[in-house]
């Protein structure tokens, strides 16, 4: 699971964690976080999503982090948009259009990239991450995010053994854990191996969906 692996993905075109449409779980809870439509949001680990255009034309200025600079280079380009490039420390930024895009490692963000977020969006980052790597990036992030933040967080849960990550099995037990001093509400849950063909046909017999409105 390091950078080269990603990079691979990404350079492969092996990115069916990429949806073609604005994800429906976004749209049917964001309006539960309360959150003023001039927050900034932070999308960790955004690659190319449509939901970053969805949070924009809801009004709020969006900030993500990603790997892959060809990621963020296409999303600019598919969605028309002019992002000027400019090397911030060790980062590659992509600016404009109210998104803050950077282009690198998400351990080695600091304190000044999260300034000012109201709320974030976690649909691909933490399920992306093996187990190791979970409780390292949930500290890291709330060490550097401002008090009050709210997150909107997607996760999915089956047996690890029917088959190997990424996106990896993250249970509500864990979730419970990493955020142990935070207001936990699960939203919805649902078995949705009936929408994974993929799944299903690797032998998995089944596969939960659960969303989260984490608040600090």
């Amino acid at each position: 699971m390091d950078a080269a692996f990603w990079h691979e993905r990404w350079q492969r075109g092996e990115i069916g964690f990429h949806k073609a449409s604005t994800n429906p779980l976004l749209q049917r809870w964001w309006p539960q976080l309360g959150v003023d439509a001039e927050a900034p949001v932070w999308v960790p680990l955004c690659g190319k999503s449509l939901d970053l255009i969805w949070l924009r034309s809801q009004g709020h200025p969006v900030r993500g982090v990603e790997l892959a600079r060809s990621a963020l280079e296409s999303f600019s380009d598919e969605h028309g948009l002019d992002l000027q490039w400019q090397t911030e420390g060790e980062f590659e930024v992509a600016e404009g259009a109210g998104f803050t895009l950077y282009c690198g490692d998400v351990f080695a963000l600091r304190p000044e990239h999260l300034q000012g977020i109201g709320a974030i969006y976690d649909r691909a980052a933490l399920i992306a991450l093996p187990p190791e790597m979970r409780a390292r990036y949930v500290a890291h992030q709330r060490a550097l995010l401002p008090a009050g933040w709210r997150l909107l967080l997607v996760t999915l849960d089956y047996p690890q053994e029917q088959r190997p990550g990424p996106p990896f099995s993250v249970s509500d037990a864990e979730v419970r854990q990493l955020y142990a001093d935070c207001s936990i509400e699960v939203l919805e849950e649902k078995d949705v191996l009936a929408d994974h063909a993929v799944f299903a046909s690797q032998g998995m017999r089944s596969l939960t969906e659960r969303v989260y409105l984490i608040a600090d």
